[in-house]
């Protein structure tokens, strides 16, 4: 006959050993993506971004965005693949795409995993990364930006995590990020995560947390991330930082390869 545990606190550590404590059984799925139909991304799901072409995104990129076009966004056997070439034709020396969920997955709050292999070779600038829908504080930085995972070529063995607001951006030299060594990222596939609540926003590589933006006023200059935000996936290339050492046009076609997307909201 078993002893009854009379330490309540001993008891709940237990119960947690015994039964799990999985931070993840406090979240349900409520949007993803596995890739499981060939062709064109599930138009359901996602959108195309185009509008910045007339002004290179503000970032100087030297990609021109593509709609509809399997050369540059395409499903092939459960895995998405964002394809950035060099091509004549176009107003820009390269194409890509920018793919987003605006009006079709936009969350307040939440967990995102994204499980995907970036592209290297310099001149490549892979993210994944979020936008506020309504941008109801003004324009960037003032409604916020969250990039879940950078990526430039030119840095072949580094990952970049981190937020934008009013107050923190690189514009002023403020922006709160993290940069971590993995020496393989551009080699295998790898869960870039974000859990978003309504006091802090941490970052996960492979379930390790690598850097965390805890809110520290109830100002929008601060923290302007209690509004809905959509995913993005692209592949830029050049630009003020992927471009910074120029771009090598041996590395195209240069492709993010995304197996999933999930994303997760608190019960």
């Amino acid at each position: 006959m078993h002893k009854k545990i009379r330490n309540t606190s001993m008891f709940l550590l237990l119960l947690c050993l015994g039964l799990s404590c999985n931070q993840e059984e406090d979240y349900k799925l409520v949007w993803n993506d596995e890739f499981e139909s060939n062709g064109l991304p599930d138009s359901t799901k996602w959108s195309y971004d185009t509008e910045g072409n007339a002004w290179s995104w503000g970032n100087n990129e030297l990609q021109q965005y593509t709609s509809h076009r399997t050369k540059n966004a395409e499903v092939i056997d459960g895995k998405l693949f964002i394809t950035a070439l060099k091509e004549e034709g176009f107003n820009q020396a390269y194409t890509s795409a920018r793919l987003i969920t605006r009006d079709k997955g936009d969350w307040l709050y939440g967990k995102i995993d994204v499980c995907a292999m970036v592209p290297g070779g310099k001149g490549a600038w892979p993210a994944i990364w979020m936008l506020p829908t309504d941008w109801e504080y003004g324009n960037w930085p003032k409604s916020g930006e969250i990039d879940i995972m950078e990526h430039v070529g030119y840095e072949p063995d580094s990952l970049f995590f981190s937020i934008h607001t009013e107050a923190f951006n690189h514009t002023i030299g403020t922006q709160k990020s993290a940069a971590i060594y993995a020496p393989d990222s551009e080699k295998g596939f790898h869960v870039y995560s974000i859990e978003w609540t309504a006091k802090q926003c941490d970052f996960f590589f492979d379930k390790e947390k690598v850097f965390s933006f805890k809110k520290g006023s109830n100002g929008s200059s601060k923290w302007p991330f209690d509004k809905r935000f959509h995913l993005i996936l692209n592949v830029a290339i050049g630009g003020n930082w992927g471009g910074k050492l120029g771009v090598d046009d041996d590395i195209f076609p240069c492709q993010m390869v995304v197996d999933y997307v999930r994303v997760y909201q608190k019960q």
